[in-house]
């Protein structure tokens, strides 16, 4: 299993060293072949390289199985045009890669539901998909740009039905294999694009007759969320809307800190936590690796089928939270341990090795 790790700028080197210390004992203790490749990205890239996606780093990405990412963005490069910030490096590092499909859970956890901002009667029981599409729309629309004289900028909303059909089958049989319900978000009673997107989510929809659908506008899907997340199995959703949305979902659990996400469909797949940067805490040890380490649960999973070794990770994070031990964005309430980031990655490797040792007993006995 190759491995390509970007840590990227601000808290994503912590995170991500917290992931690949999680990743390599539970391989270890699968028996799992795995190699591990660092690269540099975003800011981090721009100083060393000049460049937010150095040549180097895209052909060790390409020649990798996987690739998990920390964070892009560095306040020092706001100054700076769009095209030399270290976020190109990330819309660039997206399209190289070739994945369109999005995929971020959101789900309640029961040790932290008094951590959400939602109540629980409100909140408990919430497990949903967000299935953003990622390669469209807005972010990559041609023409964009703003005027000689400042005074007017413009930006192209741009589907084809190929795209929407590709990311809407793998919504689709996500759904088909969890609780069989998918919500379609669009805003078809003002947009052309919208209009086609609702129209092909309807032809899939034929290949996949045991999935009940429905189309929700975006603005209506955002109030859903916050009154009635319990009401959404699977969400599928262009790609300005995915990402507004999929942030709103992530903060329901308590803390951004706490996702993780994937991006499929292409040459290779591309994992991340969902939060970002965060400029204003990085050094200082207090950053929540779980999104990170969530994410190299999801690789194993969805990229090389190790579905034994995903599970023992996850189970590995809940039995911490369950333990009470907490890192300061998901602090604050009942009788807590207030742990570093490196802290939290031990412990939830160390549980993580006792999933996977009481997992081998179970499956002996």
């Amino acid at each position: 299993m190759k491995v390509v790790i970007l840590p990227g700028d601000g808290v994503g080197p912590e995170v991500v060293n917290e992931a690949a210390k999680v990743l390599r004992v539970v391989c270890d203790t699968h028996s799992l072949p795995l190699s591990v490749e660092y690269a540099s990205v975003g800011g981090a890239a721009l100083k060393d390289a000049g460049s937010p996606l150095p040549a180097e780093t895209s052909e060790a990405c390409l020649a990798a199985d996987a690739v998990i990412l920390g964070a892009v963005g560095d306040p020092e490069f706001d100054h700076v045009l769009p095209e030399h910030r270290p976020e190109s490096g990330l819309l660039a590092l997206r399209k190289l890669l070739g994945g369109f499909a999005n995929l971020r859970p959101s789900r309640a956890v029961p040790a932290l539901l008094s951590s959400s901002p939602l109540r629980r009667e409100i909140f408990e029981g919430t497990d949903l998909l967000i299935v953003r599409e990622l390669l469209g729309g807005l972010y990559f629309g041609e023409p964009r740009g703003i005027r000689d004289d400042g005074n007017e900028a413009f930006n192209t909303m741009t589907y084809t039905r190929d795209e929407i059909r590709r990311v809407a089958r793998i919504a689709f049989k996500a759904a088909a294999g969890r609780r069989q319900r998918l919500t379609s978000v669009d805003k078809a009673n003002v947009l052309e694009t919208s209009r086609l997107w609702r129209e092909t989510v309807d032809d899939v929809a034929a290949e996949f007759p045991g999935v009940e659908v429905e189309h929700l506008y975006v603005d209506a899907c955002a109030m859903h969320l916050v009154t009635d997340p319990r009401r959404f199995d699977v969400l599928l959703t262009e790609n300005m809307f995915g990402d507004i949305l999929s942030d709103e979902a992530a903060v329901l659990t308590g803390s951004l800190g706490m996702l993780a996400s994937a991006t499929i469909g292409g040459r290779v797949d591309l994992y991340e936590p969902v939060h970002g940067s965060a400029p204003d805490i990085a050094g200082l040890g207090v950053a929540n690796p779980i999104g990170a380490i969530a994410s190299a649960a999801m690789m194993l999973r969805e990229t090389f089928g190790q579905t034994a070794a995903a599970d023992c990770i996850e189970m590995g994070i809940e039995r911490a939270l369950d333990e009470g031990f907490r890192t300061r964005d998901i602090s604050g309430v009942g009788n807590e341990t207030l742990v570093s980031t490196s802290e939290m990655g031990d412990l939830v490797a160390e549980r993580s090795i006792e999933m996977s040792n009481l997992s081998f007993a179970y499956y002996a006995v």
